[in-house]
Formats: C-alpha cells, structure tokens, sequence
C-alpha cells in the first residue's frame, strides 16, 4: 500500500467525509499494479465505517474495489472459499447485521459476479433484506428510503440475489429462497409495498417451481417472454389484480388477455416444451398457501402465472 493512498484514506477517517477527486485518486493508486492488496482492502473498511454520509461515487468505488478483490484474490480466481466468504461476514458484521448500504452493495455484487460463493454467504446476505423488511430498521432504511412495506431498492437488491450465479447456477431459485419470498409477503401483505414487489414474487416462485433456468443460464429469449407475460397490458399483474373481482382463477390464461395480442403469448406451445408442476412442488406450493387463512392477491396472480405456463389449473387445498 503506497503512503499516498493511506494518507487519503486515514484523512477520510479524520474528517468523516471524503472528496470526488480524492476517491478518483485512491482508484488510480488502488489498480497501479493491477490488483488490491490485502492492506489497501481494509483501509476502505476503515474509511467506510467512518464515513458520515457516504456519497454515490464512493459507494460505488468501495463496491467495485472490494468486490474485484474478495473474488479475483484467492485461487481459482471467481471462486469464493468458504474462508474468504466467512472473513467477510466477520468484517461487516455488526450484532448479527449490517449498518452500511455500501457494505450490503458488496455482498450483492460479490453473489453477481462470483462464480461460486459458499452457501452460507448467500444465505447472510438474504437475511438482512428479511431483517430489514421485518423491524423496520437496516442499511436499506435510512434517509428517503425509510418507512414500512418492502421499497424499491430492497426489490432491486433481492432480485439481484436470488437470481445471481454464485452456487447453484445462473437465475435458478432455490427453495430456500423462495421460502423466503412468501415470508416476506406475509410480513408485508399489508403494507404498501413497491410496485415491483410482487412480479418479484411471481417470477421468483414460479422459478423455482416450473425450474425456468435448469442447468443453464436464463436465455434472452426466455426472459424476454417472461418479461413480456408481467408487462403486457391486460396480462400483466397489474392487469390481473385489477381485473380480479370479475375474473375466476380457474378460467386460466386465456381471459385476462384483454387487448393483448395472443399471439405474442405462446403459452401452449411452453407448456408442450416441458413446463410442468410436478407433484412434490404442487405440495409445497399447497404448503405454503395454506400458510395463511385465505389466498391473497399475490398468491393468486402466481396462480394464474403457473397456469398460463403449465396449461393447466393449479388447485389449491379446500
């Protein structure tokens, strides 16, 4: 680590502020050589910590230098051990969670661009967006993103997570997570929520169900068919939640088309392909609406989601 960096970064601690141009020089001093040193990592952890109100262009530079060194330091390179993986929960852990919106910017981004991360990293990472969500309190309540519900940048932040590539592979759900999605709508079910939440809901679950990733990444096509499904005025579900009062969930796909084109929603052909529920996640989807006493508006539209791609009429329970 050169005396210039660590002079910048222990006056960042100082004065509790630093400045745009010094950041812009702490980046050029941080990749002179190419990479990070150990040394140079923790200084930033000391300086974030200090900060009094971090700015965007150091939350970003904090971000992209901590993520870059945590996957590309230790062998292979993209490959995050479990011993790097517990070092860095050690490190940005505070009585079980994370005080820094930065710091929980660096889990997300380490699950997006590693290509393994121990399960228990995820799994931390996961838990302070439920923590959040549950006691009103977090790195993801503060300044104008405080108050009740689920916010926009706790959507975008889960669904950078549950979707990322490290661990299982690329845009597949586990169960766990899925678990977690209807935890997290019960909490908030009425609350209100962003409006991003609940296609995050649905697509998230249905993942996991109908297994849209298999083993491989999620294709273009594939995502933007899905992305086409929640946005198409009339089939979205947007439109199905308004249209709810005259609609039966057991009509299926077909009559909340509306103005769409049907055309555009080759849904049949889908479910020929293999989309299909089998009968241990029917189970579990039955499980977990029987969780609460009747269905809600969320678990409706996931209803009519699975139906639209299996070509079938998912019961619930009586």
């Amino acid at each position: 680590m050169t005396m210039q960096f660590s002079d910048i970064a222990n006056q960042a601690v100082a004065d509790g502020r630093i400045a745009p141009e010094e950041i812009q020089v702490l980046r050029e001093l941080g990749w002179a050589d190419g990479r990070m040193d150990p040394d140079e990592a923790e200084t930033l952890f000391v300086a974030n910590d200090a900060l009094v109100e971090p700015s965007r262009e150091w939350c970003d530079f904090f971000v992209e230098a901590l993520s870059n060194f945590i996957v590309h330091t230790v062998e292979p390179h993209g490959y995050v051990d479990q011993e790097m993986g517990d070092e860095l929960v050690y490190r940005i852990d505070r009585d079980g969670r994370v005080d820094s919106l930065a710091e929980l910017e660096l889990l997300v981004r380490v699950l997006e661009i590693a290509s393994s991360v121990p399960v228990s990293l995820r799994s931390y990472t996961l838990q302070q967006i439920e923590a959040a969500i549950e006691h009103g309190e977090g790195p993801t309540r503060h300044g104008e993103l405080a108050g009740s519900g689920i916010n926009a940048a706790e959507v975008a932040l889960l669904r950078r997570m549950i979707f990322a590539p490290g661990s299982d592979g690329p845009a597949c759900v586990r169960q766990a997570e899925a678990e977690l999605l209807f935890r997290l709508k019960d909490a908030a079910l009425f609350e209100p929520n962003a409006p991003e939440w609940q296609e995050l809901f649905v697509q998230g679950v249905a993942n996991f169900l109908l297994g849209f990733a298999g083993p491989d990444a999620l294709s273009a096509e594939r995502a933007a068919e899905l992305e086409a499904f929640m946005n198409a005025e009339g089939a979205g579900i947007g439109g199905f939640l308004s249209r709810m009062m005259t609609s039966d969930v057991e009509d299926g796909f077909g009559s909340l088309l509306g103005d769409a084109d049907p055309d555009s929603f080759d849904w049949q052909a889908e479910a020929q392909a293999g989309a299909e529920l089998e009968p241990a996640e029917a189970d579990w989807l039955r499980d977990q609406l029987d969780a609460d006493e009747e269905l809600d508006d969320y678990e409706k539209a996931l209803i009519v989601f699975i139906d639209a791609e299996t070509g079938e009429s998912f019961v619930p329970r009586p």
